[in-house]
């Protein structure tokens, strides 16, 4: 029993090791999204956090501003889900075989 428990903390470590790496690799990946048929570009990193705005000039008209704001909304909701996204494939990657399928562990 000790042995199995053992074994268990050492499979536990390697996994936070690994998860470790992949926060680190996820930082440096990126993901666009865009809006308003390409107007709005938005880019988030893997970690979640937006790195870029990119918006066309034809859209920045002082009378639109509502439609601006809604179009940048948009686009970077859009960038956010595909960077939770990918986070959720990398983490799979480390934690497959080692977690239970449907046990859902915040930040895995």
């Amino acid at each position: 029993m000790k042995g199995g428990m053992q074994g268990m903390m050492q499979q536990v470590q390697k996994m936070q090791e690994e998860m470790q790496k992949v926060h680190a690799k996820l930082g440096g990946m990126e993901v666009s999204a865009e809006a308003g048929g390409g107007m709005i570009k938005a880019t988030a990193n893997g970690n979640k956090e937006i790195v870029s705005i990119e918006i066309d000039p034809q859209v920045i008209v002082a009378e639109d501003k509502e439609i601006l704001e809604d179009l940048v909304v948009a686009a970077v909701n859009k960038a956010l889900q595909s960077a939770a996204k990918l986070t959720e494939e990398e983490m799979q990657k480390v934690t497959k075989g080692m977690i239970p399928p449907g046990l859902n562990i915040p930040g895995m």
